[in-house]
């Protein structure tokens, strides 16, 4: 029992550690940082704006037509070019892959910086104005890719597991925020014609041609400010990852971007969980794009019809949130979640269908129904937009999650796209007034 100190070869340890044990990598110890809030803070606030711009000429489309002497084809196409700024996503998502998400988000915040520049440049000649706001619109656009698909790669990068799936409904959420935003800012601010009939309390009353220019270009200075301010931010901090990872799934290797291309396109199960996304969202998108233009024959006006919209983003965004605050504390149960959100949606649209059609079904036809059976579809699809996002992270997993949110979302604008190009086609400029709401998460 003496108390003599052991020499070094009896500190050597009994047995040799095997070869595996040799080459394992070491032990990751995550670690969450408060900036993380401050990051998803300034993220979120740049998919509002985005959102706002893209949406911010269909609910004024009227005092656009008389101030700037538009189109309805030019309406349309204003709201169109939120799908076609995500042609060139591989890019985006590549930038994002291979340089983070500080090089990406500093490029969609400078294009949406530049876009709100050039279309509130005011110039008195129509038709180059008109170009330079359609330009404008365009590269606001060419923001969506990041902005509506790196939301999960964020969280992933800066969250705990018990907090991603409510930190992805916020990032993934607040771009459609901006847009139900933009229903009320607009009619707020903005005149109506003074040949137009005022239905609701919360327009801005009749004005002349000049007094509407002179409003819509204040909202558009007021919208570059807070572009202009979150850029800055952006710009003097955003880091694309915290020092130490969040968690083990954090600091793994993930698949290089051509291999994770192959895996989701031989992915069979990733392919139907992605064509279960994309259709009811991108078809949900663009009809509710043409939404007063399907409630007239229930002579529900178009304001009505834009409220309805506003309350369905609203709801879903609400829902979707506490939806994904419920999955955090019960992981494992992804699907079923969607399972139930998805029939959900399915009783609430033939619900609405039943409605329509009242002369053969003999259902009775208010307009409290209209506004529930509507507004529950939106609220249904929309909240099930994060999950579905945490759902197709753990499928293909380790493919790097902005490269399969960048896929899947780029599907559910091919679908809103189609929709809508079909739509303004059939129509042929009758029902593209109505086209105010046609893009899905970008």
């Amino acid at each position: 029992m003496g108390a003599v100190s052991s020499t070094e070869a009896e500190r050597e340890p009994l047995l040799v550690p095997s070869l595996a044990e040799a080459n394992a990598p070491p032990v990751v110890h995550g670690r969450v940082y408060r900036r993380r809030w401050l990051v998803l803070a300034l993220f979120s606030l740049l998919g509002l704006m985005q959102g706002m711009v893209w949406n911010f000429w269909g609910p004024i489309q009227n005092s656009a037509v008389h101030a700037y002497g538009f189109t309805k084809s030019d309406i349309a196409g204003l709201v169109l070019w939120g799908p076609v700024g995500y042609v060139p996503w591989l890019l985006f998502v590549w930038l994002m892959d291979k340089k983070g998400l500080r090089p990406s988000l500093l490029l969609s915040a400078f294009l949406m910086l530049l876009g709100s520049v050039l279309r509130s440049v005011p110039l008195m000649e129509e038709p180059l104005r008109r170009w330079l706001i359609h330009g404008g619109q365009f590269l606001n656009g060419l923001a969506g890719p990041t902005i509506m698909s790196a939301g999960p790669y964020l969280s992933t990068t800066w969250f705990a597991p018990d907090q991603r799936a409510t930190a992805t409904a916020v990032a993934s959420l607040f771009c459609y925020l901006g847009g139900a935003a933009s229903f009320v800012v607009g009619p707020m601010v903005v005149p109506a014609p003074n040949n137009t009939q005022q239905t609701s309390f919360w327009t801005a009353g009749q004005g002349s041609d000049t007094t509407i220019r002179d409003r819509i270009q204040l909202v558009m200075y007021a919208e570059l400010g807070a572009i202009a301010v979150l850029f800055v931010a952006v710009l003097l901090y955003f880091p694309s990852r915290p020092p130490l990872p969040p968690s083990v799934a954090a600091a793994s290797q993930r698949l290089s971007y051509r291999s994770s291309i192959c895996r989701l396109l031989s992915n069979f199960r990733f392919l139907m969980i992605a064509l279960a996304y994309a259709v009811p969202t991108g078809v949900s998108a663009g009809w509710a794009g043409v939404l007063d233009m399907v409630l007239t024959p229930a002579k529900v006006s178009q304001v009505d019809a834009g409220w309805i919209g506003f309350w369905s983003v609203i709801g879903g965004c609400v829902f979707g949130i506490a939806m994904a605050k419920f999955a955090d504390s019960i992981r494992g149960m992804l699907k079923l979640i969607l399972v139930l959100m998805m029939a959900g949606a399915s009783l609430a649209s033939t619900w609405f269908t039943l409605t329509c059609l009242s002369q053969y079904t003999h259902l009775p036809s208010t307009a409290a129904i209209l506004y529930t059976s509507c507004i529950l579809i939106g609220i249904f699809i929309n909240s099930s937009i994060p999950i579905f996002f945490e759902l197709f992270i753990e499928t293909v997993y380790p493919v790097p999650e902005g490269i399969t949110c960048g896929v899947v979302t780029f599907l559910g604008n091919l679908v809103t796209g189609l929709l809508l190009f079909f739509l303004t086609f059939y129509c042929k400029g009758k029902c593209t007034t109505s086209i105010q709401n046609g893009r899905h998460l970008q």
